[in-house]
């Protein structure tokens, strides 16, 4: 993997650690004791940072972030959107597992189709981008795997509830979830098919949807993949949005599931780390 120079990693560590605190100016050496870095280095940047309006330099020789940074992340914040990152990560999954990928959102107790990318084979996808679905306790494994407090409250209020037996298949799940950074559903009795009625098929009004999460994986056994769907984080750690794979065309063997399962969640954290704004996590060796 390529790595930064370290002349952007000490850039991007001076403007995140201004960012980081707000309201307040920072002197030259104030800088160079929290980022560790040599006064020559530091004075240079601070000085380059300042000429190009990223910074401002006050009457008392500190620095703040200045009027050129902020009209940038003002267009930047006007125009975010994690959708534009996600697109080419959903289309190269579609196509390499000639699926459908989706990109559901959480709503209150629904959850929002925002945005797809299908496969050559699943052109003509019938459930349209817009579509709301209430949500159900297989994909609420996704949403609340890394917040299983709101998992509870959530089973408070959603209405039918699921089964006991349901209820502690979710928190399992949950469990799978957050030690593999993804969820596999799989087709129970009568949805065999790998068509596109999954999805319409998880629109029904009770928890009894055609297909479960499960709480494990055993390498020799061979699945009937429903769906496969993993979550992407923000920067308090909570999630933003799921991508879902569904419409695989053959039963998968363990392995070929934790695989798929594998390449879903590295791409989902690839996009995460936009979401979540991977600068702020900069390291800094002067």
């Amino acid at each position: 993997m390529s790595r930064s120079s370290p002349g952007v990693r000490r850039v991007a560590a001076i403007l995140n650690f201004i960012a980081d605190h707000p309201g307040q100016a920072f002197a030259l050496t104030d800088l160079v004791r929290a980022l560790k870095l040599s006064r020559a280095t530091c004075h240079a940047l601070l000085t380059g940072l300042v000429d190009v309006g990223y910074l401002y330099r006050t009457s008392d020789k500190t620095y703040v972030l200045g009027p050129a940074l902020a009209s940038i992340g003002r267009t930047a914040a006007q125009h975010f959107s994690p959708l534009q990152v996600a697109q080419p990560e959903m289309r190269s999954l579609a196509d390499e597992f000639d699926v459908v990928c989706s990109a559901y959102f959480l709503e209150g107790d629904m959850i929002h189709l925002r945005d797809r990318a299908a496969s050559l084979s699943h052109l003509g996808y019938p459930v349209p981008i817009g579509t709301r679905m209430k949500l159900r306790s297989p994909q609420a494994t996704a949403f609340f795997a890394w917040s299983p407090r709101d998992a509870e409250a959530w089973l408070e209020t959603v209405d039918p509830k699921p089964t006991a037996d349901r209820r502690d298949l979710m928190f399992k799940a949950m469990d799978f979830a957050r030690e593999h950074g993804f969820v596999v559903l799989v087709r129970g009795p009568g949805f065999e098919g790998s068509d596109e009625t999954s999805d319409r098929a998880m629109g029904v009004d009770n928890d009894e949807i055609p297909v479960t999460p499960i709480a494990h994986i055993d390498v020799t056994t061979v699945y009937p993949i429903g769906a496969l769907m993993a979550p992407i984080l923000d920067e308090r750690g909570q999630v933003s949005f799921c991508l879902l794979l569904a419409g695989f065309h053959a039963a998968m063997t363990g392995v070929e599931v934790l695989a798929a399962g594998d390449r879903l969640r590295a791409a989902c954290q690839r996009i995460s780390s936009f979401v979540a704004g991977r600068g702020r996590q900069v390291t800094v060796e002067d």
